[in-house]
């Protein structure tokens, strides 16, 4: 079985994704960007999610986890829990 880790910093407006987005991809720190922004519990630890397999998330986050390039920040995702920014941090 595939198995994934990655972060995400969940928010809730696309516009509000897309500003934390820009950030991140001009340098600012993921991890803290997730700190002082995610409205999920994983935040306090920069948005890590741990280590998981395939349906053990939403179908729209599986879809990305499991698809796009490793280290690279993906979205707005729209899940019904609002906009995320997802990052794969390995997949074996």
């Amino acid at each position: 079985m595939t198995v994934a880790t990655a972060r995400h910093i969940l928010v809730d407006s696309e516009e509000k994704c897309q500003e934390l987005k820009k950030s991140i991809e001009a340098g600012a720190d993921f991890a803290e960007i997730a700190r002082n922004n995610s409205s999920c519990p994983s935040g306090r630890s920069g948005g890590d999610l741990g280590e998981f397999g395939p349906g053990m998330m939403v179908p729209e986050f599986d879809k990305v986890v499991f698809s796009a390039e490793v280290g690279t920040v993906q979205g707005p995702v729209k899940t019904q829990f609002g906009y995320h920014l997802l990052e794969v941090t390995s997949r074996s």
